[in-house]
């Protein structure tokens, strides 16, 4: 049987698994643009759990009900929020429980995968939920043979994985893609860390760490190269060594004037025995071409720097979130209406705060917010009814379990998927009109709304009948993937005049970070110059990360 701190244990084990592996589930993702965070939501969502539960005593009903209670707050994104959902269901499954049985562990978990469902307006096979209902059948039918809690627990993880390996044949487009789901995966490995506990009594560990190799070891030769690296114009970044040919007069400044004509940041090292090379250019291949007259590779190193910078955005990120944030403590509800809305980048936040949001939740799409962040937002709004925008199709969920975790005010969630429809809901406020009719022409304002997002390819994939390479420019309409492009003003003009109709009166232009003021202004002149003079175009600086522009066609 389990006691309450083998099940502990366990829980921190399925915490460490997902944590572990979270990169292989992100990877799992089928869509090119970089949202594929599912394993990072279930890593931060049981991370949640792991962290609450590294002191806990008592029975497996305690432990569970403490698990599910920070799981819950700490949920964070769609696959995020259905996996406390399953947990939720455990938990109730094993309410008063000193020990469990086999059949106890998969009654509760049968529980947990009826919660999920109902909470899933549309449930699609396939997913999270099919891994999870198909291991529940397995695990209750061990149960009748034998109430052994390890024997159970393997059927559990063998159905899991059985199932995930039948996905593509229920979602053509993981079949298409090759891929299994990527919820599904996190789950069974959730599943799997807490089965090392319960059968061998070991914790899996949570040892992310890589080694990373240094490709000189010359720090005069890292130090020039560093000295442009803000100054980027080209797209790839280049360094390699050439082993010298003794037979090779040619001089090496020869290469250096080549490379300074097919790019920038040009670094040329050399000696006796090698040479050293960094060029930023969109031709790495001339580059490495002309560098074999003077000899043998004998390193290269390629790397795009637009990847690079999204990852350097994204540490950045993760830098900010680790800063201690101003607590939001809970105030009394004086006022009749408030609002919280989640948007990325000082613009944006601007923007909603100058609309009237009382707190504006950081996050979007990569970087979802918890239930636990949108709760104490809520709570820090003195207003008797609250508004929710979440302003992401991935945050809605985690927005909508506020709603009863609320107790001494009412939350209505708008289910906004795109901040343009956010802003589209918020200039439809009126404060003379009752709670009702607002909650219903705010959607209807935000489902007015044509969304168009210019963003760019986190991996190789393809979509839609379109081969897309990392790196490209994506330009996608309410959702749907219409263009892939090379440049992102480019695709800002010509998505935008695609999202044009004849009954168009606005046009809002919102430019990300990684947007110069000039980009900015030549989207909006090329624009300008190829739609009607009657319709109005606005401009503004969102600063948001991954996306280059947004734009909000009505």
């Amino acid at each position: 049987m389990i006691q309450g701190l083998e099940l502990r244990d366990a829980l921190i084990s399925g915490a460490n698994a997902i944590a572990k592996h979270k990169t292989q589930v992100d990877e799992l993702n089928i869509f090119p643009v970089p949202d594929g965070d599912t394993g990072t939501n279930m890593g931060m969502t049981m991370g949640a759990a792991a962290k609450a539960l590294e002191d806990a005593s008592g029975s497996a009903g305690e432990i569970a009900k403490k698990a599910a209670s920070a799981l819950l707050r700490g949920a964070r994104g769609n696959s995020g929020v259905i996996l406390s959902l399953l947990f939720r269901g455990f938990a109730k499954g094993v309410e008063g429980l000193e020990k469990l049985t086999g059949t106890d562990l998969a009654n509760a978990l049968g529980m947990g995968v009826e919660a999920a469902y109902k909470a899933v307006m549309k449930p699609t096979e396939g997913t999270i939920l099919t891994v999870s209902r198909v291991a529940c059948e397995k695990g209750k039918a061990a149960a009748e043979i034998d109430d052994d809690a390890v024997y159970v627990w393997g059927a559990i993880c063998k159905g899991a994985a059985e199932a995930l390996e039948e996905t593509p044949e229920q979602l053509p487009v993981l079949k298409k893609a090759g891929v299994v789901d990527a919820g599904g995966k996190g789950l069974c490995y959730i599943l799997d860390g807490m089965m090392s506990v319960f059968k061998d009594h070991v914790i899996v560990s949570n040892d992310t760490s890589a080694a990373v190799a240094d490709m000189s070891s010359d720090e005069f030769f890292r130090n020039a190269a560093a000295e442009f690296d803000q100054d980027i114009t080209f797209t790839y970044c280049t360094e390699f060594i050439v082993g010298r040919d003794s037979s090779c007069k040619k001089d090496p400044m020869d290469l250096r004037k080549y490379l300074e004509g097919i790019g920038d940041c040009v670094v040329v090292v050399d000696d006796d025995e090698i040479i050293k090379v960094h060029v930023h250019t969109e031709e790495p291949g001339n580059a490495l071409q002309a560098a074999l007259v003077f000899g043998q590779l004998l390193t290269v190193k390629i790397e795009n720097m637009k990847e690079q910078h999204r990852k350097a955005a994204e540490a950045n990120e993760a830098a900010k979130a680790k800063e201690p944030k101003p607590s939001l403590d809970p105030v009394e509800p004086t006022e009749e209406i408030g609002f919280v809305a989640v948007a990325a980048g000082e613009g944006l936040e601007t923007l909603f705060t100058d609309l009237g949001c009382t707190h504006v939740v950081s996050g979007g799409q990569t970087m979802n917010p918890s239930t636990d962040d949108i709760y104490a937002a809520v709570m820090a709004t003195p207003a008797k009814t609250v508004f929710v925008l979440p302003n992401n199709k991935n945050i809605i969920m985690a927005a909508e379990q506020t709603v009863p975790m609320v107790k001494d005010r009412k939350v209505i969630v708008l289910p906004t998927r795109t901040i343009p429809q956010g802003l589209s809901a918020m200039l439809a406020y009126d404060p003379d009109a009752s709670i009702e009719k607002n909650a219903v022409s705010m959607m209807e304002a935000a489902g007015n709304v044509a969304t168009g997002q210019v963003t760019f390819a986190a991996r190789d994939s393809e979509f839609g009948g379109m081969k897309i390479r990392e790196g490209d420019i994506l330009g996608l309409e309410n959702g749907k993937l219409t263009m892939v492009e090379k440049d992102f003003v480019h695709a800002c003009s010509k998505l935008t005049r695609s999202m044009v109709h004849r009954g168009t009166s606005f046009i809002t232009l919102i430019y990300g970070a990684d947007v110069t003021e000039e980009q900015a202004n030549d989207a909006y002149t090329r624009i300008r110059s190829k739609v009607s003079s009657d319709i109005e175009i606005t401009l503004v600086n969102g600063g948001q990360p991954v996306y280059y522009f947004m734009v909000s066609v009505e």
